[in-house]
């Protein structure tokens, strides 16, 4: 019997490729007034369309950065973004130990 392939999408933030079940849904919520507010949708049940993206604060801040999700959204204007920022930092796994992602290298700096 053969295997199912599983889904893959692209991360709005770094751009690479991963299973769906590895990245968090993103969608846009709309107001009367016709601002929009992303929503993370880690179940992917919320209707209409999604972004997908690494649960990593590097790649939501690529993606804002990039403006990403208006593009990915197909929304006009500039998304608020911070119950999203809240939710992905909240995903953010604390040890105690500094993230060595966000620590400034010393190497090859002049002292």
């Amino acid at each position: 019997m053969a295997r199912r392939a599983l889904p893959e999408r692209t991360c709005v933030g770094c751009r690479k490729r991963a299973p769906a079940s590895e990245l968090l849904r993103i969608v846009a919520v709309g107001d009367e007034a016709g601002h929009y507010s992303l929503r993370a949708d880690p179940a992917r049940r919320l209707p209409g369309r999604g972004a997908n993206m690494h649960p990593d604060p590097a790649c939501f801040a690529q993606a804002v950065r990039r403006r990403a999700f208006g593009r990915a959204l197909r929304i006009t204007g500039v998304p608020d973004h911070g119950p999203l920022a809240e939710h992905v930092d909240a995903q953010t796994p604390t040890t105690g130990q500094p993230d060595r992602s966000r620590v400034a290298s010393k190497v090859g700096r002049p002292t």
